[in-house]
């Protein structure tokens, strides 16, 4: 099990099971002589009992959701697409650089080998995605060489993915 600490916004595991799950599964980014964690990842890992958390003491699921929960509104539709996602063979990194929530490597694919194929924006089934939004997304994507890939998230946890991609005619 990696033990990992929390300090500020940081999840960070300089463990050895930190690296080897970082090599095999691509958890977590490697930063100097540590593996840093996005929240999502943190909760993920913490979900599958292969993480425990230190802030003085264990911080549980439940606690550790809170504490991100109150920094991102849209936490815990994002951790739904990301376990669904990673439950589903792929590797789902963040992508603030991007403007989108998450990259999206095919599977078997690892992001050191090559690029993401989707960047993925999560929503929500209540929320209403103007066309000029929906236009400024599929920009971002084809501006990057990627697919555009939406997942939205109903009220029971139930994700639809839709897949832009652009076609010349």
């Amino acid at each position: 099990m990696i033990i990992a600490h929390l300090t500020g916004d940081s999840v960070t595991s300089n463990s050895e099971e930190a690296f080897s799950l970082n090599e095999k599964s691509i958890f977590g980014e490697k930063k100097s002589n540590k593996i840093e964690y996005s929240p999502v990842e943190s909760l993920y890992l913490i979900d599958s009992k292969k993480m425990q958390v230190h802030k003085n003491k264990v911080i549980s699921f439940d606690s550790f959701f809170k504490i991100f929960k109150k920094k991102d509104k849209r936490l815990e539709i994002k951790y739904t697409v990301f376990k669904d996602m990673r439950k589903k063979g792929y590797i789902i990194k963040t992508a603030l650089k991007y403007g989108a929530d998450f990259r999206v490597y095919d599977k078997g694919l690892k992001p050191t080998e090559t690029h993401a194929k989707w960047i993925l924006f999560v929503t929500s089934a209540h929320l209403i995605l103007s066309w000029q939004e929906f236009a400024a997304k599929n920009r971002i994507a084809h501006s990057v060489n990627k697919n555009l890939l939406i997942a939205i998230v109903d009220d029971e946890g139930d994700i639809s993915y839709y897949e832009v991609s652009w076609v010349k005619t």
